[in-house]
């Protein structure tokens, strides 16, 4: 393909999937399903890694992350992000309205509400209407430009297309996890028996300051944008100007009002009081804004806060409730979590019964007793919480809750490893809950999808001594499953063709499936397209498990000690035999040359414009190949920033030949 005809088709492909994407996130409709547009997408990544000179800044792919940041370009804000002033208290309100009035000297004004969403502050900087600068609020005066991880925020558009759009500008948002999301992301992290997050906000913004934007996408992190500066906007007030951003594609939640008074606006705040819940994420107030933009700048700002606006945080709701008991749940890594019985009581709209204690931390430095009255909250206006005891009712005959010592499922003895906060049950065999998570870990979505199977499925397939481990469902026959209750010929049929079925999910998912402890499905993705099969991930030693892209210490002790244990081994092999896919069948890079032939690469380090898989795919597209590790056998270490001590001081003693990317990118174009 000639690079003319290349231009061609990119602009084709991007047109089709900024047409689809556009559907789907703003119109909620779909024309194609997922299949047929991640096909679209793969051949784009295709068309831009063979003509990589023809990617442009707002190519669909940077959607889906790669590049990695050592350290964040540091910008300085070209109009301060200022704190807003906060108030709890409706009379506050007032008084605001009062200093207001007094500022524009009795001129007539109106107010521009918004909901405060709990999230993470961006300003989003545009040229020629392209996305060129993604800076997180920082100090106020200065913060860190996150292009890389904004980019992969579907609803941001990427480029501007519209008449009367200015040549440069700014428009300011929030960056927040949907409530949908962040369970989901707490539901991956008890999979590989991680600590779960403890809140959306904080997770929002860490992800938002990650490395590796291919990790963040995963993350599907959203945006809602709210402000609009620069210079020649012609817009006269806020109303105009969020009407503007509107027009320009950008997604704006529907909540706003403007508001003629005060009264107005404490209408509008005692109507989403209760409503805002009903949210797909999270609030924590109302900022209340002078819609009159020359009324803003005569009102001016303090050192800290603007005088023209503020912020109405609706209070924590918090109720106290009697501790009944403690009770303690075993998850499928073993890990026991203490949960609070509490004496049911209405919180934030709806009944709360229980509330999680997550470790013996936890339950040591709030110092519980059982029939203590607490003080529970819901976090981030999900989790219900015990923050605290109300010493002045508690019973002076009342015992402190001491931790369990032993399994309350099978009475193994717990362990709490040395680091970790949770208390472990050993006996992964044996201990019923470990059991049954493994397996519905194994049949869940993103692991091995048999849909026709659930949890009270497999809860009977486990009581009737039917399923053991994950290896047993493919020995299941339609006698078996008409043993379950309520289960008839045609549903016996549909989960057995959903067990075929599963047979022909891809190498990663089966890798995930298995349960590693810490690989979840990204890592699980990675090991898969690095080792290529189980039979070399359960062969690589400690060291080459390191060298791995997202393979950390942890990661790569805990799949060296899984593939120790004989029962993991025996039951891959079983899963092997029943026909399940052990070898990655992604294919390799279409070869465009064969500059590199018989030329051997090791990567090691980060780089400003490439993702390691990026690179390996370019040495195996120009005939190279990528070892494992550093040997005698290797000719090139290509070294970016923080490459591996051990690694260099290797290549050197064995004299391999150590490059920089700009001598790689030089050897290719030659």
């Amino acid at each position: 393909m000639s690079s003319q005809e290349a231009k061609a088709s990119i602009k084709e492909l991007t047109d089709k999937i900024n047409y689809h994407t556009d559907l789907y996130y703003n119109q909620n409709k779909s024309e194609i399903s997922d299949f047929e547009f991640d096909q679209l997408l793969k051949n784009l990544i295709d068309l831009e890694n063979q003509f990589p000179d023809l990617k442009l800044p707002d190519s669909p792919t940077q959607r889906i992350g790669g590049s990695i940041a050592k350290e964040f370009e540091n910008v300085v804000h070209q109009y301060p992000m200022l704190s807003l002033g906060n108030t709890y208290s409706k009379e506050e309100l007032e008084d605001f309205d009062g200093r207001v009035a007094k500022g524009l000297g009795g001129e007539a004004y109106e107010y521009f509400c918004e909901l405060k969403f709990d999230g993470v502050s961006i300003s989003l900087i545009y040229e020629e209407g392209v996305l060129i600068k993604a800076i997180t609020r920082g100090d106020g005066v200065r913060g860190d430009n996150v292009i890389a991880n904004a980019k992969t925020i579907r609803t941001l558009p990427l480029r501007i297309n519209g008449k009367k759009i200015p040549s440069r500008f700014e428009v300011r948002g929030e960056v927040f996890l949907s409530k949908e999301i962040f369970k989901q992301l707490n539901r991956e992290q008890e999979d590989i028996g991680e600590d779960t997050y403890a809140n959306a906000r904080n997770t929002a913004s860490g992800t938002l300051k990650m490395q590796d934007s291919a990790v963040v996408a995963k993350r599907k992190l959203d945006c809602y944008l709210y402000y609009l500066l620069g210079g020649n906007l012609k817009a006269a007030t806020h109303e105009e100007a969020i009407h503007n951003i509107e027009s320009w594609g950008f997604q704006v939640s529907p909540t706003y009002k403007k508001c003629s008074t005060i009264q107005e606006v404490l209408e509008y705040i005692n109507l989403w009081e209760n409503k805002r819940r009903e949210l797909p994420l999270e609030t924590d107030g109302v900022v209340i804004k002078i819609n009159s933009l020359e009324q803003q700048q005569r009102l001016g700002a303090t050192a800290k806060v603007p005088r023209w606006a503020i912020s109405y945080k609706y209070k924590a709701e918090s109720i106290t409730t009697k501790l009944n008991g403690i009770t303690y749940q075993v998850g499928r890594t073993g890990a026991v979590t203490p949960v609070a019985e509490l004496e049911p009581v209405l919180l934030a709209g709806t009944t709360v019964k229980r509330a999680s204690l997550h470790n013996a931390n936890e339950i040591a430095r709030l110092d519980l007793h059982i029939g203590d009255y607490v003080f529970v909250e819901k976090g981030g206006e999900i989790i219900p919480k015990v923050t605290g005891v109300d010493l002045a009712r508690r019973e002076k005959s009342s015992v402190a809750v001491t931790y369990i010592f032993s399994c309350p499922e099978c009475k193994t003895a717990l362990i709490r490893k040395e680091g970790e906060a949770n208390h472990y049950c050993p006996n992964e065999n044996g201990c019923p809950p470990q059991i049954k998570g493994r397996i519905e870990h194994f049949i869940q979505r993103k692991a091995m999808d048999i849909d026709s199977l659930g949890e009270q499925t497999i809860k009977q397939l486990f009581d009737l001594s039917l399923v053991k481990t994950p290896a047993d469902l493919y020995d299941l026959k339609k006698e078996n499953l008409l043993q379950l209750d309520k289960v008839k010929e045609k549903s016996a049929q549909n989960m057995l063709a959903g067990i075929e079925a599963s047979k022909a999910a891809p190498f990663e998912s089966v890798l995930f499936a298995i349960g590693i402890r810490f690989v979840g499905k990204t890592v699980a993705e990675k090991l898969a397209h690095y080792f290529k099969s189980m039979d070399q991930l359960s062969k690589a030693t400690y060291e080459q498990l390191v060298e791995a892209p997202e393979v950390g210490e942890k990661i790569a002790a805990s799949v060296v000690q899984f593939f120790q244990v004989s029962e993991n081994l025996r039951e891959v092999k079983r899963l092997t035999a029943a026909g399940l896919k052990m070898e990655s069948d992604q294919k390799e890079p279409e070869e465009v040359s064969s500059k590199l032939i018989e030329k051997s690469f090791v990567i090691s380090g980060t780089f400003e414009n490439y993702e390691r898989d990026q690179l390996k795919d370019i040495i195996l597209a120009n005939g190279g190949r990528i070892l494992s590790g550093v040997s005698g056998k290797l000719d090139y270490l290509v070294a970016g920033e923080s490459v591996g001590p051990s690694k260099l001081e290797k290549a050197e003693k064995l004299g391999v030949k150590i490059i920089s990317i700009s001598e790689f990118e030089t050897m290719i174009k030659n």
